[in-house]
Parts: C-alpha cells; structure tokens; sequence
C-alpha cells in the first residue's frame, strides 16, 4: 500500500501550506495505522515527536505538540 505524506505549518490552527514537505512511503497491505504513523514521521524527520492523532477515515492527522505544524497521511489511490 502507498501512502502520500504532506507536513506543513498551520495559521489559526488549520493548515497554512506556506510551505510544505511531501513524501511517498510504502508499507505491506494490512498493516496497522500505528506503522504507517511511524513511517509517514520517519519520512518527515519526526521520529520522537509526540502528538496526537486524528482519524478521518479517509486520511490521519498528526498534530505534533508545541508546533504551529500539521501532517497528513492518506491513502495513494
């Protein structure tokens, strides 16, 4: 399965796409939204950064702690 990373920073709490780090990552079918987590971090230099998680079905949201930054994992179609 292929993911399409995008991290940016946010204004007003939503993001801004001022600027923007987009990636591709690949992971084995039926894998768990906590590996695909891991590896859209790794792709964006955030291994250890905490945060939360959003879950809209359709995409994951990862709001880092303490950053006006926001990244979005979705499902490459």
């Amino acid at each position: 399965m292929k993911y399409n990373v995008e991290y940016t920073d946010t204004f007003g709490g939503e993001a801004n796409y001022s600027w923007v780090k987009r990636a591709t990552i690949e992971v084995p079918e039926f894998t768990t939204q906590s590996l695909v987590m891991r590896r859209a971090k790794a792709a964006m230099g955030l291994t250890g950064v905490r945060g939360r998680v959003e879950d809209y079905s359709e995409h994951w949201k990862f709001k880092p702690y303490n950053s006006c930054t926001v990244m979005f994992v979705t499902i490459e179609y």
